[in-house]
């Protein structure tokens, strides 16, 4: 091999080498599990939300289920180095795509739970009003299958783990996983720590009712941990902080819708990153 021929050969070796390193820089962070107790886990990395795993007696409790193969083999893969125990069930705690495209991947055998309203959002169009996926045939055993209205008891052999409904937030499904040994709660993405608070309109989600779901999830369980789809562990002076920074914004576009100033107007007056929860708030008031 002559010398300008190895250069050749050296120099695609070299740019396949950064181009790989480079993709694999850009993909998710690897699955881990947060240990809360010898039982219970949060669920972070890998493409999707943040969710939980809960150890029972005979069995073993998903919350939400990450967007992707690859994510949702992580997690069965971290499952099975804490427990031979089999995962039985599946709890999706709303209905958005980083919290339930994962279904797909997990086994035939895991029953799917979710509130009545959840499961509706399942079928709901996207909100460019594309139909949604779940509409196929293909799916259909990856959509609950067991649902509730307000209240519901999950028994892992003497473990129990309560479903909640507090009412209407991000979307109209959003529940509450609490474990009371533990006193944590997984509750989706009805908390935002470090962004704005999302408001799915287009799924029948209203920030003034979420206001008043998460002040009676505070009155109604002894939660000192509260676990969400994409902040740190919050408690429940975050909570009272996050309820009380809704309020404000809330009675800030009242006064200057009072004060007959336009949307775009009103936008003007919060910063650029809140512009999609103020018109969430100002078309809920102006109705």
């Amino acid at each position: 091999m002559n010398k300008n021929i190895k250069l050749i050969v050296i120099s695609a070796f070299l740019l396949l080498f950064v181009s790989n390193s480079f993709g694999q820089g850009r993909g998710a962070q690897p699955v881990q599990f947060k240990k809360i107790s010898d039982r219970l886990f949060e669920i972070a990395g890998g493409r999707g939300a943040q969710g939980g795993a809960y150890i029972g007696d005979n069995g073993v409790l998903i919350i939400d289920a990450k967007s992707d193969k690859q994510s949702v083999d992580q997690v069965i893969k971290g499952v099975r180095q804490i427990t031979d125990k089999p995962i039985k069930y599946l709890v999706s705690t709303h209905s958005d795509g980083d919290h339930i495209s994962g279904n797909r991947y997990f086994p035939a055998t895991v029953t799917f739970v979710a509130h009545e309203n959840c499961r509706k959002e399942y079928f709901h169009p996207k909100q460019d009003g594309t139909p949604s996926e779940w509409e196929g045939p293909e799916l259909a055993s990856f959509v609950p299958s067991i649902t509730f209205s307000d209240k519901m008891d999950i028994y892992l052999g003497s473990k129990k783990v309560e479903l909640r409904y507090f009412g209407v937030g991000h979307t109209t499904g959003d529940i509450a996983v609490y474990f009371p040994e533990e006193k944590t709660a997984f509750i989706g993405d009805q908390i935002f720590l470090t962004r704005p608070q999302l408001i799915h309109s287009y799924k029948g989600g209203n920030s003034i009712e979420h206001v008043k779901t998460l002040t009676k999830m505070l009155q109604t369980i002894d939660a000192e941990k509260f676990c969400s789809g994409h902040s740190e562990t919050a408690d429940r002076k975050n909570i009272n902080i996050h309820i009380d920074q809704m309020k404000k914004r809330q009675e800030k576009v009242k006064t200057l819708i009072e004060d007959r100033k336009s949307l775009e107007e009103i936008k003007s007056e919060f910063k650029e990153n809140e512009a999609r929860l103020i018109e969430a708030i100002y078309n809920e008031i102006r109705r």
